[in-house]
């Protein structure tokens, strides 16, 4: 029995290019649908890229208000990297704007550069994000090409893993704080090896003791809410 309307916390694997505000708006939808209701607070506790998958965590009714508590959660990614070549976004969501050597770079040379970025570490974040900037998002004044000065922020990578290395790809686990842009992080690694990089995936593998295997598929949500619901009305007859 899952009372939805008092509050509940749903974990769903995003899919891929799916924006995270969509899949708050689709499950809501289908909750106020099923609970026959017009309004029901629905948030998630994390902003997940449109071109990363992975642990999403959605909060309804009263357990909104433990977003901010379940944002904080550690979390863990599988990243995959191409060196070589950067783009603006730091990702595939625009075309490459340069291209630098790669052959001096080693798999040795690539887990030493790994390590530099493990501990705290100041960050600054992508052009294209979710940072405000004088009341702005940045990716709006990005794709106006105005001039942004994004500010460093403390983070804490917990741990990163050189996974598998095919150079010019590589592909890291990491595990870090909130806030943490593995975008941004890519091109730092890049920088770190005297060339460039670019995020080519990425998916978010864990959310504090949540695994993806334990997350709901957007095409699973339907039967789960049924179920769940079902058991609501059943029991209160």
């Amino acid at each position: 029995m899952t009372d939805f309307i008092e509050g509940a916390v749903l974990y769903i694997d995003k899919p891929l290019h799916w924006s995270s505000f969509r899949v708050v708006r689709v499950v809501r939808a289908k909750l106020c649908h099923k609970l026959g209701i017009k309004k029901l607070k629905v948030g998630h506790a994390g902003t997940l890229d449109p071109l990363a998958t992975g642990v999403m965590t959605l909060c309804t009714g009263r357990m909104t208000k433990q977003i901010d508590r379940l944002q904080a959660e550690t979390k863990e990614y599988m990243a995959s990297i191409r060196l070589g070549a950067t783009t603006p976004s730091f990702d595939l969501e625009t075309e490459i704007d340069g291209e630098y050597p790669t052959d001096h770079i080693t798999q040795q040379l690539v887990e030493e550069a790994l390590i530099r970025f493990t501990g705290e570490i100041m960050q600054i974040p992508p052009r294209f994000s979710a940072v405000k900037v004088d009341g702005k998002r940045a990716y709006e004044l990005a794709r106006k090409n105005e001039d942004i000065e994004l500010k460093p922020k403390l983070l804490v990578i917990d741990s990163i893993e050189l996974v598998t290395c095919n150079l010019p790809d590589i592909t890291i686990r990491v595990t870090c704080s909130k806030g943490t842009y593995i975008r941004a992080l890519a091109r730092d690694i890049g920088e770190a090896l005297h060339s460039g990089a670019h995020l080519t995936a990425l998916i978010r593998t864990r959310v504090g003791e949540v695994t993806l295997d334990q997350c709901l598929k957007m095409e699973e949500v339907d039967h789960f809410l049924n179920q769940q619901i079902g058991k609501t009305v059943t029991e209160s007859k």
